[in-house]
């Protein structure tokens, strides 16, 4: 059975197994990157250029979003300062994912799912709840998949290193800079 489906991608590297999986199921899959939390814009830049890559690579669509720091700054801001993994996470996913939701309507796409949960870095359980939530709020369908399951990390940090993908060693944000290395 074949359906649209937004595939929110956090970066390219993260998304290799996720579209790939996707496009094997017979899904018609759109990638949406978005990274208004990634600092500074030219690392956002080398990331959504990878992403195009990506995309021509498997032969699908994607859309790269707006780069709004500031819009993110303001939906994180209660929790600038929290630790990697804090209380600013749930709310970094969750403009994301709302994002994604809102690029997937004005698309006529009525599926959505993310990369997020390809990171063993990553709290699944948090991602399944917002996406869930935003899915509902949006009148979206939600595929939730851990893709990290089926040694998908191992496996996309090896097709992202044969298709020659930039791995970043930090998430994105300016806060977690810090923990790069």
């Amino acid at each position: 059975m074949s359906s649209d489906i937004l595939l929110h991608v956090c970066c390219a590297p993260d998304a290799t197994i996720p579209w790939q999986r996707l496009i094997e199921e017979g899904h018609r899959v759109t990638g949406f990157f978005y990274g208004s939390n990634i600092h500074p814009y030219s690392e956002f830049r080398r990331r959504a250029q990878d992403v195009e890559t990506l995309s021509r690579t498997l032969g699908s669509d994607r859309v790269i979003g707006s780069y709004e720091p500031l819009r993110w700054l303001e939906a994180v801001r209660e929790h600038l300062l929290a630790p990697e993994g804090g209380e600013r996470c749930p709310l970094c996913f969750r403009a994301q994912l709302t994002a994604a939701a809102n690029r997937a309507l004005s698309l006529g796409i009525g599926t959505l799912s993310t990369t997020l949960t390809i990171s063993p870095h990553k709290d699944v359980a948090l991602i399944e709840r917002i996406g869930a939530e935003v899915c509902w709020e949006h009148c979206l369908d939600w595929v939730f998949r851990v893709w990290r399951k089926k040694s998908g990390f191992k496996l996309s940090v090896e097709r992202s290193r044969r298709l020659g993908l930039y791995r970043q060693r930090y998430c994105g944000c300016i806060m977690s800079i810090r923990n790069e290395g």
